[in-house]
């Protein structure tokens, strides 16, 4: 679907035109593989890392491009089409979600360590926030990091870890001091650390070459040079944080929409019905019609929350809710349409439909529920 919006620069749709490419390439072929599998090859994080993908909006003292968010949105979109929202999904947990709040807050020493290798590739990361009994409600995460000479020592548990079996290190959210949000601290945990146990590896519903995970920690030792920014400054990160990782996923749903429109259409041309293509009956054209005009909708909601997440304005965060409760709702009823468009057909695994039908599901979970993003919306506009 041709890109109308006036929101993107020429050297954007260079750099997409590039980027498409690769995704032709180098990762489509392998799709249905990965998938399968339920994890995609390590190596595909440093032929990213070598293409300079992994570090887009980061410091060029690190390795990364200086490049404003319109990238990492562009990149979001088109890593989904190539088949394997998992893949899409795993590699930008680790460069969006993991690495953001080292690039904002990490002192010079913790980027030299853990953000240059993770942007070159070699080293895997994940976000450490999501409990057992902590989900939306951050403030209330339970592992702990008390102070013990020149440590923290940890106790506690994640879960529904993006890259959790296998990342190299992690941003931990953990509670460094009192109940609620003032005592929650962001701490880089290596994974090779003494104590840390990956539990078992989640089997989800959609994005399955994304390995997803339970974490325990018992009495791990880190340096308290690993502290990210202030002590109790964890809360205030994660919201900053959440604002980058909630457009990301608006743009995934907007990939997916484009992906299930491509499908769509093809298939209501060549499927025959009563004599005549199927997309020439009165009732689905028009479901159609509806289908591009939900894009068109999402997409200038999302990239105009982008441009108010790239000026840093007031109203980023207000943006960001709303591109990602309609964008991640609508996708859903998109991808209804097109499984019905299809009948049988979108019914059957060996269908990208049906695949894309359980990918999107998550879309109004992760990084803040659609009733979270409500909530923002509602007390933004002071209701």
């Amino acid at each position: 679907m041709p890109d109308p919006s006036p929101w993107l620069a020429p050297e954007h749709e260079v750099f997409r035109r590039a980027l498409r490419a690769v995704v032709e390439r180098e990762l489509a072929p392998h799709a249905d593989e990965w998938e399968a599998a339920g994890i995609f090859p390590r190596e595909i994080f440093s032929l990213m890392g070598k293409l300079g993908y992994l570090g887009l909006r980061y410091s060029p003292d690190y390795g990364g491009a200086g490049l404003d968010f319109w990238y990492t949105l562009i990149l979001a979109h088109e890593l989904v089409q190539c088949g394997s929202v998992g893949t899409a999904v795993g590699l930008l947990a680790h460069m969006e979600f993991a690495l953001s709040v080292i690039d904002a807050r990490g002192s010079p020493e913790q980027k030299a360590e853990f953000l240059a290798p993770a942007i070159r590739g070699e080293k895997i990361a994940a976000i450490g926030i999501t409990e057992p009994g902590a989900g939306s409600d951050v403030a209330a995460i339970r592992t702990t990091a008390r102070r013990q000479g020149g440590d923290w020592v940890i106790n506690g548990a994640k879960t529904f870890i993006t890259n959790g079996t296998r990342a190299d290190f992690i941003s931990l959210v953990a509670r460094t001091g009192e109940p609620g949000p003032k005592g929650l601290s962001v701490i880089i945990f290596p994974t090779d650390t003494k104590g840390f146990r990956v539990g078992k590896a989640l089997k989800k519903m959609g994005a399955h070459a994304s390995d997803t995970a339970e974490l325990f920690f018992e009495d791990c030792c880190v340096p308290l040079r690993h502290l990210v920014g202030e002590e109790g400054g964890g809360f205030g990160y994660v919201l900053d944080h959440f604002k980058g990782e909630r457009l990301v996923i608006s743009a995934f749903a907007l990939g997916v929409m484009e992906r299930l429109w491509q499908e769509g259409t093809r298939y209501a041309a060549e499927r025959q019905v009563f004599g005549q293509p199927l997309g020439k009956l009165q009732a689905w054209r028009h479901r159609l019609a509806d289908v591009r005009t939900t894009i068109e909708a999402a997409r200038q909601l999302t990239y105009w929350a982008c441009d108010r997440l790239n000026r840093d304005a007031p109203d980023a965060s207000l943006a960001v809710s709303m591109a990602k409760l309609f964008a991640c709702e609508q996708v859903k009823r998109v991808a209804n349409e097109v499984f019905q468009l299809h009948g049988g057909y979108g019914y059957i695994e060996e269908s990208p439909i049906c695949r894309l039908y359980r990918d999107v599901a998550g879309f109004t979970i992760g990084a803040g529920t659609s009733e979270v993003m409500r909530e923002i919306i509602a007390r933004e506009a002071q209701l």
